[in-house]
């Protein structure tokens, strides 16, 4: 089989397409032929060696996939049925979707909700599950369309991208925060009402005046501490990600004056029934014109390449690997 293998070099990571023989395959009781993966920002960080994301060598990354069972010695899971796994370590400390096959726990495994086939569910891929599960979290806390403006932070990213269209498609107001202005015509496309500048994020006091209602944040940092001080009386923040890093310079003051909830996002161990509440939401409630509107596609050999434009912030949306 062809795999993306990351090696260790002189501490640095070196990323190639090799071939592989089928019997270095993790362990594992339900082993996939892939047909479809895609980067999202950990992968590219691990691809990179920019993030401590691998600590073991050789990995193959790629922390989801989608693709159609092999072997199975799981009873419930059968050869030739489709299935897409996200998480669970996958592509970290167990070799990942960046392959033509892999080897994984059953109960990591989703069948392929009815209405995605394989190549939609990797335009979704982790990030859309993420942003759905960011969705869901607003929901649970009481947040509603009539409430306010959701703000959505990375907004160009994968996971920003698709919480715009979810949360568009379900009747938010949505603003959108973006660093680069090339993005901004493919944001209102995606519904967002407005744009605003990573810039106008640089800087905050512990509260500001009340604008939102909601939040995704992917960022953390000083974004994220800005959005808690203009968070409404009642508001929560979904957040899910640090590409601005891990630190949260803020105080008490939104959360004990202002009744803000911060819900933290996690889509790595999500249970499974969340799970598959989620990838049901997903077929229902991201609108179709997303699946254009959003996709790069490129092949295996091409993901180290695009790896660099993630973490250069050059890719806008979900970028698409076709493994077969």
């Amino acid at each position: 089989m062809q795999a993306l293998i990351l090696e260790q070099q002189d501490g640095k990571t070196i990323a190639a397409v090799k071939a592989v023989d089928d019997s270095l395959l993790p362990q594992g009781n339900v082993t996939v032929d892939i047909q479809w993966s895609s980067l999202n920002y950990k992968d590219a960080l691990a691809i990179t060696g920019k993030g401590k994301i691998i600590r073991n060598f050789p990995m193959v990354p790629g922390i989801d996939f989608a693709g159609t069972v092999h072997t199975s010695d799981d009873a419930r899971f059968t050869p030739g049925q489709q299935v897409l796994l996200t998480g669970w370590g996958v592509g970290e400390n167990h070799w990942g979707g960046l392959s033509e096959r892999a080897r994984v726990n059953g109960d990591w495994l989703v069948p392929l909700p009815a209405g995605l086939d394989g190549r939609k569910a990797m335009i979704i891929g982790t990030a859309g599950f993420t942003a759905m599960l960011c969705v869901m979290a607003l929901e649970d806390a009481g947040v509603r369309p009539e409430d306010g403006e959701i703000v959505v932070t990375g907004a160009s990213g994968g996971v920003g991208s698709t919480a715009i269209a979810l949360l568009h498609k379900l009747g938010y107001q949505v603003a959108a925060v973006s660093g680069r202005e090339s993005t901004h015509s493919y944001l209102r496309a995606l519904g967002a009402n407005r744009i605003l500048g990573r810039d106008e994020f640089a800087e905050t006091r512990p509260l500001e005046k009340q604008i939102w209602a909601g939040a995704v944040d992917t960022v953390g940092e000083k974004v994220l501490a800005k959005v808690l001080a203009q968070m409404n009386y009642g508001g929560c923040v979904a957040a899910c990600g640090l590409a601005g890093g891990f630190a949260l310079p803020t105080t008490v003051m939104p959360f004990i004056l202002r009744n803000v909830r911060l819900q933290g996002v996690d889509s790595v161990m999500t249970p499974a029934a969340r799970r598959a509440e989620a990838w049901k939401r997903l077929v229902t409630d991201l609108p179709e014109s997303f699946f254009a509107q959003s996709a790069t596609e490129i092949s295996l050999a091409q993901a180290p390449e695009f790896a660099d434009k993630i973490i250069c912030n050059q890719i806008q949306g979900r970028t698409l690997v076709k493994i077969d």
